[in-house]
């Protein structure tokens, strides 16, 4: 258990604030996720724990590549029609903490059910609801956005090792679009479809490499997409270590710092990222120190005997 874990267990919530020890937003992370009793699971394609989305809004025609040390995404924006006469305009790759939590409930209900045909549900309030998001004005701008965002784009997931390369090459993550018509009453809006489909090939991938998280962790991440991507890496990392491993700066930069110009610039303000995904991670073992980042094998997020129990 972490330093903030335990000093939540001996003097709670506003003890644990009035010591000062920890910051605020960390301890309260942390209590959001020990609060949460509902035990649910998620799950994602293990190449969103090496390579992630977007922080921030690119150009809309701009693609988006991003490597770690086995994997390359690249990310195409989509096209849409425009007016009556043919012409078309990219609407951008999808980005932030909504992108993510939209690719999340799609591959975890896919799982669920075992089938790529998702049940959105008839209602903005019921979807948004599941994914932990609370309707809005601005949130619900934000996943249509997002959710059209995910329906057009194509990706390429790039995975070397062990003398050979694979790939997931050139895949819509849906078939069938997410789209969601407006309407005067955001909080009654509804989709234009009541089931989203997974492509085949990103459906395929997903069964063959799905890794579990804890709802729980997600939802008190959830306005964090920096943080959810740490902690999505670390369920994915640590268990499946034989030995202490260190990641140095650059390459965590090269992860999960695109966005910042000079390695000190993200050297000073990841680690936030990083503790708040330890927040919500209570086994994770891991040090920080001036060359990198010290992983060490650690139980996964979610106990196997779990995963085994809610897939019987």
């Amino acid at each position: 258990m972490g330093t903030v874990h335990k000093l939540l267990t001996e003097k709670g919530k506003a003890g644990a604030i009035a010591a000062g020890t920890v910051e605020r937003d960390i301890i309260e992370t942390a209590a959001r996720y020990m609060q949460d009793e509902e035990s649910g699971l998620g799950f994602v394609y293990s190449g969103w724990t090496q390579c992630a989305l977007p922080h921030r809004r690119l150009k809309d025609d701009e693609p988006w590549t991003v490597a770690s040390e086995r994997v390359r995404l690249v990310v195409q924006p989509g096209l849409r029609p425009i007016g009556d006469d043919g012409q078309l305009e990219s609407v951008g790759v999808p980005f932030g903490a909504h992108a993510r939590l939209i690719l999340l409930f799609l591959q975890t209900e896919a799982l669920r059910t075992g089938s790529r045909e998702v049940e959105l549900g008839g209602s903005l309030r019921q979807w948004m609801a599941r994914l932990g998001i609370q309707p809005g004005g601005s949130a619900f701008r934000s996943v249509k956005e997002q959710a059209e965002r995910i329906s057009r784009c194509r990706l390429s997931f790039h995975i070397s090792g062990a003398g050979r390369t694979s790939a997931l090459v050139n895949q819509s993550v849906v078939d069938k679009a997410l789209f969601i018509e407006e309407s005067d009453d955001y909080r009654q809006g509804r989709l234009s479809l009541e089931i989203a489909k997974l492509s085949e090939g990103y459906f395929e991938q997903l069964k063959k490499h799905p890794v579990p998280l804890e709802e729980a962790a997600i939802k008190s991440l959830a306005n964090n997409s920096a943080a959810m991507d740490a902690y999505i890496w670390l369920a994915y990392r640590l268990h499946s270590l034989k030995g202490d491993t260190l990641v140095t700066w650059k390459a965590l930069k090269a992860q999960f710092g695109t966005n910042y110009k000079e390695l000190y610039h993200f050297k000073s303000k990841w680690p936030k990222a990083l503790d708040l995904a330890l927040a919500v991670y209570p086994d994770a073992k891991v040090e920080v120190g001036e060359i990198g980042v010290l992983l060490k094998p650690s139980r996964p997020p979610v106990a196997p005997r779990l995963l085994t129990i809610r897939q019987g």
